[in-house]
């Protein structure tokens, strides 16, 4: 990772190519020796017929739809998995070949047409949408079978057809014209609890399921069910492919599969020095004084508040890293500023490198500890940071 003194890679989608990245005030740098390590180690872990689809909705996490998806089908994932039909084209525009499944629901014939253009696979979830999707690709005279993911819900009690209607449902889709069933596949909703039993309940269910496709003579081309924790928890449920998304960015969807295999975060979070100050005991620190000076403190103005993803809530409650030590965040997070007492390094400069997630030296913080902080999950942490902060690719 970047010490501040060495040269950054490639830079995803932001504007380091108008100010030089020596400038910026805060951005986001992106580990890709680290993403590629996950993915590798994630391969290793599947079950030797198991493909790896890798989650890039929601800009890969935070971390650079375009840039993620290169690196991660470089190291060893065969599919990527988007939310919505931009995120799709976006990638695509970007030059990324690879199948790549929607795992929102589609409906409009704007969005349909856009699939079939770009063509990404759509994950189809009632007998409604199917219809909606082969009647639209006859109006438009679609004449190659566009694959489709059949999405059943076991329990999530999310998108999908009710699992006890798998059989009657995979087999209207099976019979409309331009469509072509590339997999069937459910979503566990607490595969990351201690407790297996609700997952264990939607695998049979999901199993029951598959039963009663073959049971009308349909063979269900590809199978998953698998996150980021089931893949970890039980090879079991790797079926053909696993649907990866926080573990290839190097953290662990909970403490207690921290230990299944080697995991390296991506993405650290780093700022600026713009001043340092003196002020005296009895002082109180940005708006509302939420903070009194105990006595005379050193204080450092960084430049990164919460319209740059620094979530408000943690004023008084963080720390940060300047040359390698821990330092106390003090005051209300303002929108594009933060405070921290910098006493123990009297000699701090502006201009310095802060880092507010990631390491230096020996010390970490990491976005588990603000999750922890804030009785959240790193997941939202992680795709909290805004655009205006540039993503910086290092190797």
């Amino acid at each position: 990772m970047l010490s501040g003194k060495e040269t950054p890679g490639a830079v995803d989608n932001q504007q380091c190519d108008t100010y030089a990245w020596f400038s910026q005030r805060a951005w986001v740098e992106i580990d890709l020796g680290a993403l590629s390590f996950n993915v590798q180690q994630l391969v290793k872990f599947l079950s030797p017929r198991t493909q790896l689809m890798a989650v890039v909705k929601a800009d890969a996490y935070g971390h650079g739809a375009v840039t993620v998806a290169q690196t991660v089908l470089g190291a060893g994932a065969s599919w990527l998995g988007v939310a919505t039909v931009p995120e799709g084209i976006q990638l695509r525009e970007g030059g990324i070949k690879a199948p790549i499944l929607i795992l929102g629901a589609i409906h409009t014939p704007e969005q349909i047409h856009a699939i079939a253009h770009w063509k990404l696979q759509p994950t189809l979830c009632s007998p409604k949408q199917a219809l909606e999707f082969s009647n639209t690709l006859e109006a438009i005279n679609y004449t190659s079978p566009l694959p489709v993911h059949i999405k059943l819900d076991t329990g999530m009690s999310r998108l999908g057809t009710n699992w006890q209607e798998a059989g009657e449902f995979v087999q209207l889709v099976q019979g409309l014209p331009h469509l072509k069933i590339a997999s069937i596949y459910s979503h566990l909703a607490t595969a990351d609890s201690p407790d297996s039993t609700i997952m264990e309940e939607q695998q049979r269910r999901f199993q029951e399921a598959i039963a009663q496709i073959t049971a009308k003579g349909i063979k269900p081309p590809s199978l998953h069910i698998a996150n980021s924790a089931a893949t970890l928890t039980n090879r079991a449920l790797h079926y053909d492919m696993v649907r990866v998304g926080l573990a290839i960015y190097g953290l662990y969807p909970a403490t207690h599969l921290n230990k299944k295999i080697r995991l390296q975060p991506v993405l650290q979070l780093k700022a600026r020095v713009t001043q340092v100050k003196t002020i005296a005991k009895g002082t109180g620190v940005s708006y509302g004084h939420q903070f009194i000076a105990p006595k005379e403190m050193r204080i450092a103005v960084v430049g990164i508040g919460y319209a740059d993803g620094v979530p408000r809530h943690l004023s008084n409650q963080m720390q940060a890293l300047i040359r390698g030590q821990k330092v106390t965040q003090i005051g209300t997070i303002t929108m594009d500023q933060l405070m921290l007492d910098v006493s123990s390094i009297p000699d701090l400069q502006e201009g310095e490198i802060v880092t507010l997630l990631g390491e230096q030296g020996k010390e970490k913080i990491s976005a588990d500890d603000w999750a922890n902080t804030l009785n959240t999950i790193s997941w939202e942490i992680l795709c909290g940071f805004k655009h205006r902060l540039p993503r910086v690719a290092v190797m």
